[in-house]
């Protein structure tokens, strides 16, 4: 009887340690990452301490790849302003990418999303090649589309994704399916309103939502602009609208290799 119990107890030993191994090796080859979103930044001098302690903590989450600003990054478009958020956004310790919102641009007061996006390629590594606010960048073989629905012309806060840029957006998804390649976008304004304030509607959303019911091949769209956390999938895609900073959302792309991946966001406030 106790060599059956000693049998036992080994048997238990080695099926726990055959166990551990197996999570192991699949923690090693696991097809997972990261990237953090920040919307709304609004940045001014009054916010400037807010802001470093921002990027300290993003700088303190593991495993990021990637930090990605959804737009109405400065309070005012404001040449001076951009410049100095700018050199804060430097002190992070991953790459980024930088959207246009509603108060960022304005031709009026000298900041066009041409000046604009000439500003950040001078200042941000990841912008050298990209001076335009629509652009594509690849993860770990998924395609970020960065889409702008701002208006340098009399801005308002509604976003409007013109003709041309559908177009556009289009064509690239077309290319993305030829490469078999799932697709994230990423935008200010949303499609799907995450509260009730027509104020801030997307012109025309319609359609845009018409385009991308013609791909099957879009995961998720990330927006913003409403001061909302919601998460909403329609004809299976992720809708994503997130609060103004300090807030930021940490999303985890689980399997992303796979066909189905599966998304997994939390809030840090």
């Amino acid at each position: 009887m106790l060599k059956l119990t000693q049998k036992r107890c080994f048997m238990n030993k080695l099926m726990g340690l055959l166990l551990l191994i197996l999570l192991s090796v699949n923690s090693v080859f696991a097809k997972d990452f990261r990237f953090v979103q920040v919307d709304g930044a609004l940045y001014n001098q009054s916010n400037s301490t807010q802001f470093e302690d921002l990027i300290k903590k993003i700088n303190s989450e593991k495993d990021v790849e990637f930090v990605v600003f959804t737009g109405n990054n400065i309070a005012k478009p404001n040449v001076a302003l951009l410049e100095e958020f700018l050199s804060k956004t430097k002190k992070l310790k991953r790459p980024y990418y930088i959207v246009l919102g509603q108060k960022d641009v304005d031709k009026r007061k000298d900041l066009s999303k041409k000046e604009y996006m000439n500003i950040v390629s001078k200042n941000v590594r990841t912008h050298k090649k990209i001076k335009n606010p629509n652009y594509v960048f690849e993860k770990k073989g998924i395609a970020f589309i960065v889409a702008d629905g701002s208006k340098d012309v009399i801005p308002t806060s509604m976003g409007y994704y013109k003709k041309d840029v559908l177009l556009w957006l289009d064509e690239q998804l077309d290319n993305c399916e030829d490469k078999e390649q799932k697709v994230i976008i990423l935008q200010h304004y949303p499609l799907i309103p995450p509260s009730n304030r027509e104020s801030y509607y997307t012109f025309k959303a319609d359609e845009y939502l018409r385009l991308i019911s013609e791909h099957n091949n879009i995961k998720a769209i990330i927006a913003g602009h409403f001061n909302v956390n919601k998460e909403e999938t329609v004809d299976k895609v992720l809708h994503i609208s997130t609060k103004n900073a300090p807030a930021y959302r940490i999303i985890d792309i689980l399997d992303y290799d796979t066909e189905t991946p599966t998304f997994w966001s939390t809030i840090k406030e």
